[in-house]
């Protein structure tokens, strides 16, 4: 099977330049280099899986993927670890990371944890903030509708976890952002039998309920917005 190419996993998991083949300037650290090169790694990565560039079950070998990317083959294989640890990839020894399966039962158990920690903290939130203060984050729900609307399944995973990030940090918990966003992530892999792309129209319900959720927090609609919130983390359970 011919491997996916990743130019098309989009910002900020696009297509990453081939390092130059002159040194870094003096005033730069090694080291801040290497780790500057493995994050885009690993954000390009994270984009052709989300947008199903890297298909469930198959292999792949860090020199093939280094290759594409324009990189050694070094930072690619440090990603992948990251991504087992995230459970995205699995290893096989002397081969390369097969990329994980998922089922809808797997995803729908993210979803309800999900839901564990989110509602309590936004409900809270819905008692306790002004009602201007949700304005704050209508330009990110505003960018998920736009990035949906692009049928861009890797950019919109992006930009749906910025806009619950942000929606959790209103609440002051670092710890509880930190986690909620890696159960976010984990349940944005693709399922094994589900499509290599999302229609457009999946991901534009999606986006619409996030201006839905501030609508009905302005309102000060407890009963709404418990109601879609919940509704909202169920549908992503397979998406």
């Amino acid at each position: 099977m011919e491997q996916p190419t990743l130019h098309d996993a989009g910002p900020p998991a696009g297509s990453i330049p081939a390092q130059p083949a002159a040194g870094p300037p003096p005033d730069v650290h090694p080291a801040v280099r290497r780790s500057s090169i493995r994050g885009q790694v690993l954000a390009a990565l994270r984009g052709a899986l989300v947008g199903g560039e890297l298909s469930p079950g198959e292999v792949y070998s860090a020199p093939a993927l280094a290759d594409r990317l324009g990189v050694s083959a070094t930072p690619v294989r440090e990603a992948m670890q990251q991504l087992a640890l995230d459970g995205a990839v699995e290893v096989v020894p002397n081969r390369g990371f097969r990329v994980a399966t998922h089922t809808v039962p797997e995803l729908a158990e993210l979803a309800e944890v999900r839901a564990l920690l989110e509602v309590p903290v936004v409900l809270k939130l819905a008692r306790t903030l002004p009602a201007g203060h949700w304005a704050e984050l209508r330009p990110l729900a505003e960018n998920t509708v736009r990035i949906a609307a692009a049928g861009d399944r890797a950019g919109y995973a992006e930009c749906d976890r910025a806009f619950h990030r942000a929606l959790l940090q209103l609440a002051g918990n670092c710890q509880l952002v930190r986690t909620a966003d890696d159960l976010h992530r984990r349940a944005q892999w693709p399922l094994v039998s589900g499509p290599r792309t999302c229609p457009r129209s999946a991901l534009l319900a999606d986006a619409g309920e996030h201006a839905a959720l501030l609508d009905a927090l302005e309102a000060g609609d407890i009963e709404a917005v418990e109601s879609l919130l919940r509704g909202h983390l169920a549908g992503s359970a397979g998406r």
